[in-house]
């Protein structure tokens, strides 16, 4: 099983990546300023995943998720 240290670490050698080929390899045409940012796409998709992620697990929470006690606890 993988822990919480090696998915980070492997998040941010592929964000590096990413980046590192906006940098040398895409020619940008940009139609907004904050698209002429290096690594613009990559960091806000990133951001966004993890928005998605984080989000749907406090709604899950919320909304699906019983208590232990919900259907009556177990008792024969």
């Amino acid at each position: 099983m993988m822990d919480t240290k090696k998915v980070l670490t492997i998040c941010g050698i592929i964000t590096v990546v990413f980046i590192l080929l906006d940098l040398f390899f895409v020619h940008h045409h940009v139609k907004y300023w904050w698209h002429g940012f290096i690594g613009f796409d990559t960091i806000y998709g990133f951001i966004g995943c993890v928005a998605i992620i984080v989000i749907s697990k406090k709604l899950g929470k919320l909304f699906i998720q019983r208590d232990e006690e919900f259907y009556g606890g177990g008792e024969d």
